[in-house]
């Protein structure tokens, strides 16, 4: 049963209700924002919520600038209400609620994650859904109130369930398709400034709901399509290899499930590099913490075979928690990927930087080099250089090379890094 902070809320409603004869009834299931309350407590949370609460009351008001818009959070902070006083005898308003609903949930996407940085950082799609209350003299009002936000409710549950639906559909014909962007962002040596190599990084669909890679990912974990879609996203950064000047090393990125995939194993590996034109100098394999190592023992029986052939590999995100430490234990890399929360403002964070240094040390003694992520500012490059860090990629550098169909993304960086080498042969 949903409940109100205060019992002021609701008289409020009340006489909303009396004076109009009508409402509509918008909630908003805010659930998605629980993770705030386990990882930063309370208050950020409830900070987030208030936020929350400006913004739809803010929106609301601009879509239905002729209604009086009350908005406020379910006790708890898990549903945010909103309710739109309107006279009944408009018609026109009440016709129109499902539109306003659609704009609201498309604003709140659009707008909803500055309300909640930094204590969360993904595009944020809330379900939003609509009843309308007629009000009733012969039940009490509190009663029709009640009722009205649970059928609400119950729409923002269906209107989730729908968008689920659909989204995985877009990434099961997604999958089927191949219709995978890729950008090949660089990897820059700090002690001359050229480019060694790029990372493939993967986007969905331009303007559509799977774009970034994290969204992608996720869907494909709770659909169970991950190792399917890993191994999209290698063979679309290898079918897109030729974009890339020869003599540069590309970093592709691969899930410790992948070592199933026949295209990464023995022949199968071998007629890969061969039918794209790589030598295996050229690869480096970049394990990516998006999953756990179970086995190291199986795990490191691949390193070795990839090794043989001439392949480095790569653990990403180090230093970003007890897994990535394990896995460089583990596997002793040729490179270690440094996460960005360690880099990002590392000119102005003396921790930071003893952690880096540290990890730069370790990489030393096991014959491994350090790559710095999200490099953003000249002032974070100085350090990394102060630092001894070989290898940074980020914005700072310059965009990332386009696939074929992709344009290259804006940079705010102030070092651009050319290239003057040929690219290389397009495979046949």
């Amino acid at each position: 049963m949903l409940s109100f902070d205060q019992d002021q809320t609701l008289d409020r409603i009340e006489d909303g209700l009396r004076e109009s004869g009508a409402a509509a009834v918008l909630v908003i299931d805010v659930t998605a924002l629980s993770g705030v309350e386990r990882s930063y407590g309370g208050q950020a949370h409830q900070q987030t919520v208030d936020n929350l609460v400006s913004l739809v009351g803010e929106v609301a008001s601009e879509l239905a600038p002729e209604a009086e818009v009350y908005a406020t959070a379910e006790r708890g902070g898990d549903t945010l209400i909103v309710l739109l006083f309107r006279d009944r005898a408009d018609r026109d308003f009440y016709k129109g609620l499902s539109s306003l609903a659609g704009d609201l949930s498309t604003a709140l996407t659009r707008r909803g994650r500055q309300a909640v940085y930094p204590y969360h950082r993904e595009t944020l799609e809330l379900p939003v859904g609509l009843a309308v209350l007629l009000y009733n003299p012969n039940v009490k009002a509190e009663r029709q109130i009640r009722e009205a936000l649970e059928a609400a409710h119950h729409d923002a549950r269906l209107e989730s369930d729908v968008r689920s639906r659909a989204r995985g559909r877009q990434l099961l014909e997604l999958i089927f398709s191949g219709n995978l962007g890729v950008l090949f962002e660089p990897i820059v040596s700090l002690r001359e400034s050229g480019v060694i190599g790029y990372e493939a990084l993967a986007r969905g669909p331009r303007d559509s709901d799977l774009r970034s890679p994290g969204q992608l990912f996720e869907l494909a974990s709770q659909r169970g399509l991950v190792y399917e879609l890993d191994c999209l996203c290698r063979r679309a950064a290898l079918e897109q290899v030729h974009c890339l000047p020869v003599g540069k090393m590309l970093f592709l990125n691969c899930l410790p499930t992948s070592i199933g995939d026949p295209n990464l194993r023995g022949e199968g590996l071998v007629k890969t590099l061969e039918n794209y034109h790589l030598q295996p100098s050229d690869l480096v394999l970049e394990i990516s913490e998006k999953e756990s190592i179970e086995n190291f023992a199986i795990f490191r029986e691949m390193r070795d075979s990839w090794r043989n052939l001439g392949i480095r590999i790569a653990v990403d995100d180090a230093g970003a928690g007890y897994a990535s430490l394990e896995a460089i234990m583990e596997i002793t890399p040729d490179f270690l990927k440094a996460d960005m929360g360690l880099v990002r403002g590392i000119d102005a964070d003396p921790p930071r930087q003893e952690v880096l240094r540290a990890l730069n040390n370790v990489a030393r003694k096991i014959g491994a080099e350090v790559i710095a992520e999200g490099v953003e500012t000249e002032e974070e490059l100085l350090v990394l250089r102060q630092l001894g860090i070989p290898y940074g990629q980020g914005f700072h550098f310059g965009p990332g090379l386009p696939s074929q169909g992709e344009k290259p993304r804006p940079s705010p960086g102030q070092v651009k890094i050319a290239s003057v080498t040929p690219p290389r042969e397009k495979a046949s």
